[in-house]
């Protein structure tokens, strides 16, 4: 049973702050790898040590999408934050986050 995508306002405005190539890449990339089996690992996929945006870390390229799943009652895929990579930090919406 395929998951059901939800962003946050927050992810949202997170989003528009990207080019429009970058949110294209970022929704195409959520809906190719998280609508199936979104806490198995693989090489874009891991879970993340105890931090303030998500348990989970989806990357695509430069790019850094943070979410959280939740199985009961139904399986949801909560998008909480997408931001761009830059070395050991990560923008998000103009703000930096040290992970």
């Amino acid at each position: 049973m395929p998951y059901r995508i939800e962003y946050s306002p927050e992810s949202e405005t997170h989003l528009q702050s990207l080019t429009t190539r970058q949110q294209v890449i970022v929704i195409d990339g959520v809906d190719e790898q998280l609508m199936y089996q979104p806490t198995v690992e693989t090489r874009n996929r891991k879970l993340m040590r105890p931090n303030p945006l998500a348990l989970w870390e989806l990357r695509i390229g430069d790019l850094r999408i943070y979410y959280d799943v939740e199985e009961e009652p139904e399986p949801v895929v909560y998008i909480n934050a997408v931001g761009i990579k830059e070395r050991n930090q990560v923008l998000i919406a103009g703000e930096v986050y040290n992970l």
